[in-house]
């Protein structure tokens, strides 16, 4: 059923039950994970010229650290699932798309931290614009409060 899963991560607490539910789902179905962190670059391009290199190499740097979080995720759950890793620098939610067609993915998972009413509407959401133009089947994991049992940490 799926043979190619998408995880986008940002490194961020909100991604790491996505990236358990991912890697978990790879495993059940003996499929190629592929994980990608993108480099916003309008975050980038809106910072002073001074700093601009500096900061794309800190993002990238912060990228590669979330891509390993989840390669090593990969390998405590099981030692046999390999995690293709890909930093790229654009728009994210656009890269994440163009990713997932890239690799002809089956799944992508990403994590959303569950915002409601107009918070939602006023900070936008990565999660939200991937589900709603990417052609791949997007499996959104919300964020679990500190309480919550089902709590999981990577």
């Amino acid at each position: 059923m799926f043979d190619t899963i998408v995880v986008a991560t940002d490194g961020s607490d909100s991604v790491r039950r996505a990236v358990s539910v991912a890697v978990d789902v790879a495993a059940r179905f003996d499929a190629e994970v592929h994980a990608v962190y993108v480099v916003d670059a309008g975050e980038v391009e809106s910072s002073p010229d001074t700093v601009r290199d500096d900061l794309r190499d800190a993002l990238d740097d912060q990228g590669r650290d979330a891509l390993d979080r989840v390669s090593d995720a990969a390998h405590d759950r099981d030692g046999d699932l390999d995690v293709t890793i890909e930093v790229r620098e654009g728009r994210p939610a656009s890269e994440i798309d163009a990713y997932a067609r890239s690799v002809d993915a089956d799944l992508v998972a990403m994590g959303t931290r569950g915002r409601h009413g107009e918070n939602r509407f006023l900070i936008g959401s990565v999660a939200e614009r991937v589900v709603r133009t990417c052609p791949v089947p997007v499996l959104t994991v919300r964020q679990l409060t500190d309480e919550d049992p089902r709590r999981t940490t990577i």
